[in-house]
């Protein structure tokens, strides 16, 4: 198996791309990446250095890969945090020329633009994230927030993420598996010790539930994504593939939280990316 992989990178720290491709890698794909920015660390994490690569830059790589026959033997496409709306139309460049490459290959779109009620990306990405990226798409990765904004639905019940994440999937390209996995969850009338991802598929929604701990750590969607990409090219069944991914991401979580690490520890847990711990059942909705 072979990933496209084009999302940020920090030198210290696992989100983006640094928190994809040794998940990916671990567990057997090979990856071809491709960094949207560069920072020394997470912005969120304080002081910070690094630059936002130009789209000239992602369009040169991504011709490159072509013209080197990479993009053929791509199985699949991930993308994450762009860091500016013009690299966005390089990506769509990317998708189609994978697609014209393989056919077959899939693209999954983490939409990273904020959480907790908070945008941190350019006011002009929600935008191309909506009218662009989603009608493009097989696979989508929202967490609750994204989800609001990407349908500007209500997601404040079970039931409400529910009917959003169903819309969200029909939005999805034509042809393709249409699947949205809505990532940390929390409403008022769910348990509160638990933290909910909502699958939407074909065969309808479903429900995973693992443990909410009291703390929270960057780059869990990121390696959330990229483990249910593998898990449903390899399975073929996003069902499965949820259960796989949400169980190797709450191992790799929980054990951060009981170290009282600030970075996810995803080296020292890396048995959980191959054998989790714990599955989550997903229970149709």
């Amino acid at each position: 198996m072979k990933i496209l992989s084009i999302q940020s990178w920090v030198s210290d720290g696992h989100v983006g791309n640094s928190a994809a491709l040794f998940p990916l890698q671990r567990m057997g794909a090979e990856v071809a990446a491709i960094h949207t920015v560069q920072f020394s660390n997470h912005p969120g994490h304080g002081a910070h250095t690094g630059r936002v690569y130009p789209a000239a830059d992602t369009r040169a790589l991504i011709a490159g890969l072509a013209a080197h026959g990479t993009l053929a033997g791509c199985d699949a496409m991930l993308t994450g945090y762009i860091g500016d709306a013009a690299t966005g139309d390089a990506i769509l460049g990317a998708a189609r020329a994978l697609r014209a490459a393989n056919p077959a290959a899939l693209w999954c779109c983490d939409p990273v633009m904020g959480d907790d009620g908070r945008l941190y990306v350019h006011a002009a990405i929600p935008p191309f994230f909506k009218s662009h990226a989603v009608p493009e798409a097989d696979l989508l990765t929202p967490n609750q927030f994204e989800l609001e904004l990407l349908t500007g639905l209500p997601c404040t019940t079970l039931a409400e993420l529910r009917i959003a994440a169903m819309v969200l999937r029909d939005r999805l390209r034509p042809g393709g598996p249409r699947v949205v996995l809505v990532t940390s969850a929390e409403t008022p009338d769910a348990a509160p010790d638990r933290t909910y991802s909502l699958l939407a598929t074909e065969a309808g929604a479903f429900l995973l539930a693992t443990e909410r701990l009291s703390a929270k750590f960057s780059g869990a969607g990121d390696t959330l994504a990229a483990l249910f990409l593998f898990h449903a090219i390899v399975l073929g069944d996003p069902v499965r593939a949820a259960e796989l991914a949400v169980g190797s991401l709450a191992g790799v979580l929980r054990h951060t939280w009981l170290v009282g690490a600030s970075e996810l520890l995803s080296v020292t847990a890396q048995n959980e990316f191959v054998e989790p711990s714990a599955v989550p059942r997903a229970i149709k909705l």
